[in-house]
């Protein structure tokens, strides 16, 4: 979308829209006492909070939980928000098993006569989700199936029928970068591109093992990140321990990748182009893998907190609006330049601070809305969302009477902008709320960035999409005020390279929160006229939630079957 000019933006916006019939997302303004109750101080104070030392880096199943939920709690007691949850209390408890590595195991390929060892952290990293003291892959076949992708609609399968069972996959992260962007999603990554959809594929073909080739680029993070992972790892208690999964998952450096395949009397690089198109056959490499896992286990009932205004409408109050943003990060783990806590200031001190301030906002509101409206913390988001999954599949209050979701992961503090960032722009009715808001601020709306690092499906909104609810998922625009067109990019660019997942992503001196203050102020105003809308916001035909959304509506009897 092109920028309109700040002098204009508004009277411009709503111009077009009366122009083209199409109102919606226009509704009354939201109460002046919640807009001003919105303000830099409350922010800045919650993140100094979140982001201290003394929280330790707000593990799942640590002290620094015990203290970060007790934080929130205090919060929104103090605020005079009501238990979210129907047992009068603030929490959900989500049960989690932790599993930890012991020591530094080895993986070795071998081929004939030859071995070669890969060094735990530096060359791998590796975890499994098996609830086992130890689980292990022995001499595994080993093959290079491209992407991993099985995508019908666009006439690709990287398996050909293959029988991987029991065999160790490698594969590529990312989509198969195609210059034909009808199929996948041309720069922007897919659900098939998602590195949890890799080793749901391997669990698929009941593979022994599915090993992932890390590039920084097609990642969207360099490896150091995923070295942040030899810690504990969580996952939700399933019922047979989670051994359907494939038994040992983990990634493997570029430079390991390329060693294998030569290994195997392959180069690298003209396989993975022949792995980006749709004749791809899966390739054998004549290599084993050989792994053994100790683990130290332990279960967890960690803890979404979840408070609750209630509606003012005798009807509608029974649907809701929620929002979420998670409160967990990496708690104590490897010295990264003198540091071990990881505080996570802005992933997601901030969005979480954010969620206390719209709670204050609401708070102060001398007639709430129609509908209520949840404040919603998750836990394991950092683990695989676990907290909002746990959420989404047992649900406090029914997902066909969830109105909205509205996700905050990492708020701009960087200062005010023009524009505002909407990942997923085009998917459902929350964008026209949300294109009349930010034009009465002067704003415009634009696509995500950096759509080739699949942010749609790295954050809690998604799991409320997968069942149907529309979910508004924003970003911090890229056109700041006052500052040149290449500000936004260098600041991510560092972000990525300096600070994400890593102790340093602390409170910096040089942040600007009214840019977090502006975009707060833009969330309430969506929520609150979904709030008082006569009907729900819907997703855009073609989307591919929608199905899951009409069927649940029809079977939880909240619209009447079509005549």
């Amino acid at each position: 979308m092109h920028q309109v000019a700040r002098l204009f933006a508004v009277p411009v916006a709503l111009f077009a829209l009366a122009c083209s019939g199409d109102l919606s997302g226009a509704g009354p303004a939201a109460p002046p006492e919640s807009i001003s109750a919105i303000d830099t101080a409350t922010i800045n104070g919650h993140i100094r909070v979140l982001a201290h030392d003394s929280l330790l880096g707000r593990a799942p199943g640590s002290l620094g939980e015990d203290r970060t939920v007790a934080y929130l709690e205090s919060q929104f007691k103090a605020i005079g928000l009501k238990p979210g949850n129907t047992d009068g209390t603030y929490i959900q408890k989500v049960p989690l098993v932790g599993i930890t590595v012991q020591g530094a195991p080895t993986l070795t390929f071998s081929k004939g006569g030859t071995t070669k060892s890969l060094r735990w952290r530096d060359d791998y990293v590796a975890w499994t989700k098996h609830v086992a003291p130890s689980v292990s892959v022995a001499k595994s076949e080993m093959v290079f199936v491209g992407y991993g992708t099985e995508a019908p609609e666009f006439g690709w399968d990287d398996f050909k029928g293959m029988d991987v069972a029991g065999k160790t996959l490698v594969m590529l992260v990312n989509d198969p970068p195609l210059a034909d962007s009808s199929k996948f999603g041309g720069k922007r990554m897919t659900y098939y591109g998602r590195w949890t959809y890799k080793y749901e594929q391997g669990m698929k073909h009941k593979a022994a093992a599915v090993l992932l080739v890390h590039e920084t680029e097609p990642a969207g993070y360099p490896f150091v990140v995923v070295q942040g992972r030899v810690s504990e790892q969580f996952d939700l208690v399933t019922p047979d321990k989670n051994l359907s999964r494939s038994t040992v998952e983990g990634w493997i450096t570029l430079d390991q990748a390329k060693a294998l395949f030569e290994m195997a009397g392959q180069q690298f690089d003209s396989l993975k182009a022949s792995a980006a198109t749709a004749a791809f056959q899966p390739v054998p490499l004549g290599v084993t893998a050989s792994v053994k896992l100790n683990n130290r286990l332990r279960t967890v009932d960690s803890r979404n907190v979840v408070a609750k205004l209630e509606g003012s409408d005798p009807v509608l109050k029974d649907e809701y609006i929620v929002y979420t943003a998670h409160w967990d990060h990496f708690g104590v783990g490897a010295t990264v330049n003198g540091d071990s806590i990881y505080n996570g200031a802005l992933d997601n001190a901030t969005g979480t601070a954010g969620l206390l301030t719209l709670a204050k906002g609401y708070a102060a509101m001398k007639t709430p809305p129609k509908r209520s409206v949840l404040f919603l913390s998750v836990t394991g988001e950092e683990q695989g969302l676990l907290g909002s999954q746990y959420y989404a599949v047992a649900p406090i209050y029914p997902l066909a009477k969830t109105a909205a979701n509205i996700n905050m992961d990492g708020l701009n503090t960087w200062g005010l902008t023009s524009d505002l960032t909407v990942i997923g722009l085009g998917a459902s009715e929350l964008d026209d709320y949300a294109r009349v808001a930010a034009a009465e601020q002067a704003r415009t709306l634009r696509p995500d960035p950096e759509p080739e690092k699949g942010y749609y499906y790295r954050s809690d909104h998604f799991n409320f999409a997968k069942q149907g609810v529309p979910a508004f998922y924003p970003d911090q625009g890229v056109e700041f005020v006052g500052k040149p067109k290449e500000f936004s990019k260098e600041k991510r660019d560092d972000y990525t390279a300096n600070f994400y997942h890593k102790p340093q992503d602390e409170v910096l001196p040089g942040w600007d929160l009214s840019g977090a203050q502006q975009d707060l102020q833009l969330f309430l105003t969506i929520g609150y006229r979904v709030a008082e809308a006569a009907q729900m916001p819907q997703w855009r035909v073609g989307n591919e939630f929608k199905a899951i959304r009409d069927t649940s509506l029809l079977t939880k009897g909240a619209v009447e079957p079509p005549k």
